[in-house]
């Protein structure tokens, strides 16, 4: 059925009812993007992880060109939109699917040792990864790879919702499946997992039972959550490359050096030149005993380079970028990631003739969006998670924030919000989104963090106190198990400053404490390790310098060293295993200790590179 162009699947119900709340216009129904950065980049300068799995965008729109029928439009669109979900049958047209359904439907009814419980729950996720990577180094190729396996886990639970043989290291068992579709060595993979899966479930279950009874506090909530079941197919991708092309641009880009003139002065010095590009697509395909059936599908993109060098006094000196997306056009274009090749190369010129930091600093630091960033990833986005804490304790959950329910953890003026749905921003796919979790439960937007205040953690199918229920955030690696992760944290600040009010709010601070200099970090290379560190004097001018790590910037710091955050926010695609994304202000920070890092510097090498 199509009404005005899209079909009725494509469109809720309320976002039809909301449609028609709005005031009386003939204009088009509009999508209003969250506010960014104009040109902010894709993935901040930092080492990345080179994996990724990102999640496909959908974009809805619908023209509305009178509210006259409307009304009685609504509740054809809704019969129209329930008759279309889809059922177990269509599922069963997908042969994988099938296959795994018919086993699960064999495990549950047969599967029980004689005197011993049989299982109240069991799931089956198999993952179908293609996979395509090329390297190269100094301007030459060194291969590319092509994979395509299947991995199929299974899960199997015993006990009850009160309490499972689950424990805290991951359960089940993992099984390498064909990819051929065929039905029977499918299934047959599946029956061994499963019977291995039960068997160390009741051992674990009976060490469990024997543990209890040795603690004074009984758990403080359920092992495991009741979640309704839901049947979600989405459509599997393909992965389709020029793989030849992408060798050779790889192989182009690690030998700028070699090729550019106005990098000819440095070339000499250059000790590793890398680039990469890894392209994969995961179609991820669950079922469990409760009755969900999901089928869903992710890709990624990433094209990465990293180069080095030696200072005069050894000192090891690297910088390196990434740029990814859930597609190849969120990539950067060839010209413009030669054009960051070419200027990451030549600032190591001017990095490797800064002069080192002094031994100790106490002050103000201004952090940028990007090293921002990546220090609110560090250490908020652990930190947010809720995972099941020590049997026998009365903790609520592990972290540096088990105890802070409702506590201040950050200044009032901030607000942390997780939110997997956010797919895009300023035009940029945002490789944390996902619509469901791999344990098959929808995904949700969680207000974190309000006016500074801890609200909430993130939490998978393991509840913890307080919260007996899952938001969607039971996230896995390929082969591993669902653990509780970050998807999209996005950060805010109320009131927050443009660049040049934080600088100036910085040199203020400076002249106030009768500070001859201060800091400034545009990116981090590591925990707490600045890559480009600039002195700031008190007339604004800039000094670049090396050597030095940050210290006391933790958790608590956060916490009552906040002195302002920016206003425009920094879009960090951290492309992992489990994809996240950062979406964080600059932080100007009021009391930070910069160390000199004092590491051994190795002996520069003996005799010149070839050339």
């Amino acid at each position: 059925m199509n009404i005005f162009g899209l079909s009725a699947p494509e469109m809720s119900c309320s976002s039809m009812r909301s449609i028609l709340s709005s005031r009386d216009s003939s204009q088009p129904g509009q999508c209003h993007p969250e506010r960014s950065t104009p040109g902010a980049p894709i993935a901040p300068e930092c080492d990345r992880g080179k994996r990724s799995e990102g999640s496909a965008v959908r974009n809805f729109f619908l023209t509305m060109p009178l509210r006259t029928c409307a009304f009685s439009l609504l509740a054809l669109l809704c019969s129209a939109s329930a008759l279309a979900q889809s059922t177990r049958h269509d599922a069963e047209q997908d042969k994988i699917l099938a296959a795994m359904l018919a086993e699960l439907d064999r495990s549950v009814a047969q599967l029980q040792l004689a005197g011993f419980q049989k299982p109240f729950f069991i799931q089956y996720r198999v993952e179908d990864i293609d996979d395509f990577e090329t390297r190269a180094t100094f301007g030459a190729t060194q291969g590319a790879t092509h994979n395509h396996g299947r991995v199929a886990r299974v899960t199997v639970l015993v006990g009850d919702y009160k309490t499972d043989s689950s424990g805290g290291r991951g359960d089940g068992a993992i099984e390498m499946a064909s990819v051929d579709d065929d039905p029977i060595a499918l299934r047959s993979t599946l029956w061994a997992a499963t019977d291995q899966a039960y068997k160390s479930a009741l051992a674990a279950y009976a060490q469990k039972q024997a543990a209890l009874k040795q603690v004074e506090t009984p758990p403080q909530a359920d092992d495991f959550s009741h979640e309704n079941p839901l049947v979600s197919l989405a459509a599997p991708q393909t992965l389709q490359l020029d793989e030849s092309a992408w060798q050779t641009r790889v192989a182009h880009d690690s030998g700028l050096f070699r090729t550019e003139p106005s990098l000819k002065s440095i070339a000499p010095a250059i000790e590793y030149s890398n680039a990469a590009f890894h392209a994969r697509v995961t179609t991820t395909r669950l079922v469990n005993s409760e009755g969900a059936i999901v089928r869903k599908s992710a890709s990624s993109y990433q094209e990465s380079f990293g180069v080095g060098l030696q200072a005069e006094d050894g000192m090891r000196l690297d910088r390196s970028y990434a740029t990814s997306g859930v597609t190849l056009a969120d990539l950067d274009a060839p010209s413009a990631f030669s054009d960051r090749v070419i200027k990451l190369t030549a600032s190591l010129d001017a990095l490797r003739r800064a002069p080192l930091v002094d031994e100790e600093y106490h002050g103000p630091v201004l952090l940028s969006p990007d090293a921002g960033a990546d220090t609110l990833h560090q250490l908020i986005g652990g930190a947010v998670l809720a995972t099941r804490p020590r049997l026998g304790t009365e903790a609520r959950t592990n972290g540096p924030f088990a105890s802070s329910f409702h506590a201040r953890v950050l200044p009032d003026f901030l607000d942390v919000t997780d939110d997997p749905g956010l797919k895009t921003l300023n035009g940029k796919h945002l490789v944390g989104a996902y619509d469901i979790d791999d344990e098959g439960v929808p995904a949700q937007s969680v207000d974190l963090i309000a006016a500074g205040r801890l609200q909430n953690y993130l939490i998978g199918r393991q509840p913890v106190r307080d919260f007996p229920q899952s938001n969607g955030h039971g996230r896995a690696a390929i082969s591993g198990p669902a653990r509780p992760s970050i998807a999209v944290l996005k950060v805010t600040a109320k009131e927050g400053l443009s660049a040049d009010d934080l600088n100036k709010k910085l040199l203020t601070m400076a002249k106030d404490r009768d500070l001859k200099s201060v800091y400034y970090v545009e990116t981090l290379g590591g925990p707490l390790t600045p890559r480009l560190l600039y002195r700031v004097n008190q007339d604004g001018s800039r000094q670049l310098v090396r050597g030095a790590r940050l210290a006391d910037l933790d958790q608590r710091a956060l916490r009552s060293s906040i002195e302002a955050a920016g206003k425009d926010l920094w879009i960090a695609n951290y492309a992992g295993e489990i994809p996240e994304t950062v979406l964080a202000p600059a932080l100007l920070l009021d009391d930070i200790t910069i160390r000199r890092a004092n590491e051994k510097n190795d002996k520069l090498p003996f005799y010149p590179a070839p050339n």
